[in-house]
């Protein structure tokens, strides 16, 4: 198991290093279906997004085509890029999610 401490094996001290896993943006993109309440709602029950903050994201999504979700660990990112794409299959909206490299 790997400890941020020094680990002495036989007569020689050796320091493991721990590294902080890489960011990853989930991006929403534009299209002519997906109604603007929908980003907010879904900004705000799967992003956790403030409702100020949501509007901000819709319309950043509206103007220039896409727009930040949230910032999040691979998997975290992964699992809720699925779940807003679900939500909107649900609904019947073509929403789609990009994760990129932060």
């Amino acid at each position: 198991m790997p400890y941020d401490d020094y680990e002495n094996e036989g007569s020689l001290a050796q320091k493991t290093f721990l590294k902080e896993p890489d960011d990853y943006k989930v991006i929403l993109l534009n299209d002519d279906f997906t109604t603007m309440e929908f980003v907010v709602q879904v900004l705000q029950s799967v992003f956790h997004l403030g409702a100020e903050e949501a509007e901000k994201v819709m319309m950043s999504v509206h103007k220039t085509g896409s727009g930040v979700a949230g910032i999040y660990t691979y998997d975290i990112a992964s699992t809720r890029a699925q779940i807003a794409v679900r939500m909107a299959r649900q609904q019947g909206f073509p929403l789609r999610c990009e994760i990129q490299k932060a």
